[in-house]
């Protein structure tokens, strides 16, 4: 503020009037008797309107003048309690200007203890009668009431005020506060934009800073005057050129303005080295803030090394936050290793000093071992000293602290009371981890709608990660609705915003689900993006989509590539994915990936080498290997591996092998059922124990094993092991059939084209089943059609489609086949009576050497001779 020099002069008794006078003559209008404000604001209320009715003036002489500037000289030289004294003197007088000199004082806190409350009672009482003071006092008063310093926030007396204060026509900023406070309006003021730009427009004119810092914020985006860049950057402009000869006068408060002018999101848009050169103007002119702020704007820029030394320049003078700044910089270097020696003395000298902001770095940094530094109990003692004293990010950290069950025991209860306090004081951190919490259930009742209400509040302060969280929840469709469209709308903002997390999550979802239909190569590309930042899940879903082929085309070299990139960032789902890979490589004939595998203890990869060793594929035949893997899968509870090493073992240890298969059969494994159910049902290698054979038969037939059900039809239909019952036989061949099983439908067919073991004949379905087998080259469904069609007893005779089914049959091994064929032909040249016997010493004769030549031999030669006899 500055000091009024007060003369021997009376002023004019002030009329409310007159800012009537003033908006006519800014609106070009003619001058009407309306009261200020002509209907922008409520009356005045009673108790206050002693501070606009004019009044009678307090006499003053010239010696009580000459008082009055010598006390503002006792001042100026530093001599508080004579000033004071004498301005209590004259205010017992009642003199307006001793009063305002004194509320000055209590609002500054000079020679007195700082006092808002009394400095807005002195000041009323200064503009009760007219003075040279009374539109100072108005217009200091009024900034009382506008922010509410130590009175209740009054917009209305605000209003009032401004216009006293502008009428007395000061060489301040009353019509720029008048202006902001018109421009957007108040509790109990109505908004007038046109008057508001005309105020603002004619202090801007007499190049008055205020206005036009106001008029280029109202022009910028987001402002309350029309969106107009070009204008918003003239008036930013002009404002800077008035900063700019202000800090040619040594005014640092100007530098400082200047700086923040090319701040991000500054009117002169982000600007690092002219807000660096600004910071450091001031910092020379010996404010140490302003140097505290350089050396943070150049660790901003990249400028590690400069800008440490600048903070320790400020941080030796005593700076207290330049000492938390470097302390943290000192933590995380952009460049070099951390310097946790170095940086804990200067947290420390800062919290000692006070700072909270350095207590809470300090504690940050030693629970979470950052730079070097772990001690946990002594950095949640910081954490908790900062907290009592309501520090918002102390609150924050506590609250994820005692959630995540990482460093300490989760206690969700005291982490949702830290995030409670957190949240009430702003923290945008501390609101999204207790919308989460509400979501989750952690700590408190889980709310849905109380858990979306927190995150979107989070969201709308900059909290990208609570973004994610609402997409991820609309996704999922548990705790919120599933909203597959919102959920994507806001993965892919919190994407956009930089969140890597978002950017693998979405990725994900366009991959494997739930969006996997809607855009896989964008998938792709997120994840890529999200890997290349450091993301190691990313690199992990990477490599399962390349291992399953999921959006991308199918490649086991570019998922090893990416899950070793996992690995290498410690990921704990890397090692178990390549292990995976790498069995699938060995399905691909890649033993030594197999064994590889294997040899990382993957049960499934230990099972397929046994098998392999089993059957000699990509490896040599080696039963001794085969059974040490199968037995090491089993071992490690895989139930395949215990269902074939108990097949193994009941040739040689039977009683291990039905253990074994029965874990396996307990495990669900269905082909262990099928297995114990064939063994209890026929005593091979354990007692017949037909109830616990078709037990057995039918967990696995109810599990749609066709095989089973052919089985356990098998049985009811010979009555093998259970008591004969063709209904239950035809149910259950039924069954198998329905299964997809090729040897059930020929089973069957032949079953029901000859009627067998009580089973109705129903020769059309029988011929239908058995030519369905038979055209997918069942060999078993061939030889039967083969000789019926030769026979014609059941099926119209047709000896050439007979001896063809017979040859196709034949040619894929079928033995009765090939007798049936040898029988025909015998019998076509004359040896009806040929038994069975004769025709397999005559087959055996016929078949040395190339057997399918001979099976195309003699399939021409029946031909020949069924086509003689027709």
């Amino acid at each position: 503020m500055k000091t009024i020099t007060y003369r021997n002069r009376i002023a004019p008794p002030l009329r409310l009037a007159a800012a009537a006078i003033l908006v006519a003559w800014l609106a070009g209008c003619a001058i009407t008797d309306e009261p200020p404000g002509g209907g922008h604001a409520r009356a005045i209320p009673a108790e206050y309107e002693a501070w606009f009715d004019g009044g009678l003036e307090v006499p003053m002489d010239g010696y009580d003048w000459d008082r009055v500037n010598a006390a503002q000289d006792s001042l100026a030289a530093g001599r508080h309690e004579e000033a004071i004294e004498e301005f209590q003197s004259l205010m017992e007088r009642g003199f307006p200007s001793a009063y305002y000199e004194m509320a000055k004082l209590y609002e500054r806190g000079l020679g007195v203890e700082r006092d808002q409350a009394e400095a807005a009672r002195l000041y009323g009482k200064a503009i009760e009668r007219p003075s040279p003071i009374h539109g100072h006092a108005s217009l200091n008063l009024a900034g009382l009431y506008r922010t509410g310093a130590g009175v209740e926030r009054n917009d209305v007396l605000a209003y009032y005020l401004l216009w006293q204060a502008m009428e007395a026509d000061l060489d301040r900023d009353a019509e720029v506060r008048l202006a902001a406070l018109l421009a957007e309006g108040g509790d109990g003021v109505e908004a007038d934009p046109d008057l508001a730009y005309q105020l603002y427009a004619r202090a801007a004119g007499r190049e008055q800073e205020h206005a036009l810092k106001g008029l280029a914020e109202a022009y910028a985006p987001g402002g309350w005057l029309e969106e107009d860049p070009a204008r918003s950057m003239d008036y930013s402009q002009r404002y800077a050129d008035v900063l700019e000869k202000q800090a040619s006068q040594g005014e640092t408060n100007a530098m400082l303005q200047l700086a923040r002018l090319y701040e991000p999101g500054g009117l002169l848009g982000d600007q690092p080295d002219q807000r660096v050169h600004w910071l450091q103007q001031a910092a020379d002119a010996g404010d140490l803030d302003a140097l505290a702020r350089a050396g943070n704007a150049m660790l901003d820029t990249g400028e590690y090394q400069q800008g440490v030394e600048l903070l320790e320049q400020a941080a030796n003078q005593g700076n207290v936050d330049a000492m938390a700044h470097l302390g943290h910089a000192l933590l995380e270097p952009e460049t070099g290793s951390p310097q946790p020696v170095r940086a804990e003395r200067w947290l420390r000298e800062a919290v000692e000093a006070g700072s909270l902001d350095a207590a809470v770095m300090l504690g940050r940094a030693l629970v979470e071992g950052q730079g070097g530094l772990n001690d946990l109990p002594r950095g949640i003692g910081l954490l908790e000293q900062a907290a009592e004293q309501d520090h918002p990010l102390a609150l924050a950290q506590l609250g994820a602290l005692y959630l995540d069950d990482e460093r300490i025991a989760g206690q969700p209860y005291i982490a949702v009371d830290y995030l409670e306090r957190g949240h009430e004081q702003g923290h945008p951190w501390a609101t999204q981890q207790l919308g989460q919490a509400y979501l989750e259930g952690r700590g408190v009742s889980p709310d849905g709608s109380r858990g979306e209400a927190l995150l979107q509040e989070a969201a709308d302060r900059g909290q990208e990660g609570a973004l994610r969280l609402l997409g991820q929840a609309h996704l999922e469709g548990e705790t919120l609705p599933r909203d597959l469209t919102r959920g994507e709308e806001l993965l892919q903002a919190a994407a956009q915003a930089g969140d890597t997390t978002a950017m693998t999550q979405l990725g994900e979802a366009y991959l494997e689900g739930p969006l996997d239909s809607r855009d896989p190569s964008r998938g792709h590309d997120l994840l890529v993006e999200a890997a290349n930042q450091g993301d190691g899940y990313a690199m992990v879903v990477l490599g399962r989509a390349y291992r399953h082929g999921n959006g991308v085309e199918q490649d086991l070299d570019q998922a090893t590539r990416w899950l070793n990139r996992a690995q290498e960032t410690g990921h704990e789902a890397a090692d178990d994915a390549l292990t995976y890979v790498q069995r699938d490589r060995g399905a691909q004939g890649d033993i030594n990936a197999l064994i590889s595998a294997a040899e990382d203890g993957h049960p499934g990869a230990m099972a397929d080498l046994g098998r392999a060793f089993m059957d000699g594929r990509g490896v040599q035949q080696d039963h001794q290997h085969a059974r040490a893997w199968l037995e090491r899968a089993a071992d490690a509870g895989h139930a395949g591996a215990r269902a074939d090493f108990g097949e193994l073992l009941l040739e040689t240890d039977p009683e291990r092998g039905i253990q074994m298969l029965q874990t396996a059969a307990d495990g669900g494994h269905e082909a262990a059922r099928l297995r114990l159910g064939r063994a209890y049902l026929n005593g091979d290698h354990v007692e017949a124990d037909p109830e616990q054979g078709v037990a057995y038969l039918r967990q696995a037939a109810d599990t749609g094993n066709p095989h089973a059900a052919q089985w356990l039809g098998q049985a009811y239909l010979t009555g093998n092991g259970v008591e004969s019952d063709p209904d239950q036989a035809a149910e259950w061949l039924n069954r198998a059939v329905e299964s997809g099983s090729l040897s059930a439908r020929a089973n069957l067919g032949r079953i029901l084209l000859r009627g067998e073991n009580g089973m109705p004949q129903d020769i059309e379905r029988g011929q239908a089943l058995l030519q369905e087998a038979a055209d997918q080259n069942h060999p078993g469904a061939q030889a039967t059609l083969g000789r019926e069609y030769l026979r014609g007893e059941l099926l119209e005779q047709d000896p050439r489609r007979g001896a063809d089914y017979l040859l196709q049959s034949a040619e894929q091994g079928h033995g009765s086949a090939r007798l049936a064929l040898a029988e025909a032909y015998l019998s076509a040249h004359g040896l009806e009576t040929a038994n069975r016997d004769q025709a397999l010493l005559w087959l055996d004769d016929v078949m040395e050497g190339d057997s399918d030549l001979a099976l195309e031999t003699l399939h021409d030669l029946l031909s020949e001779a069924i086509a003689e006899s027709e």
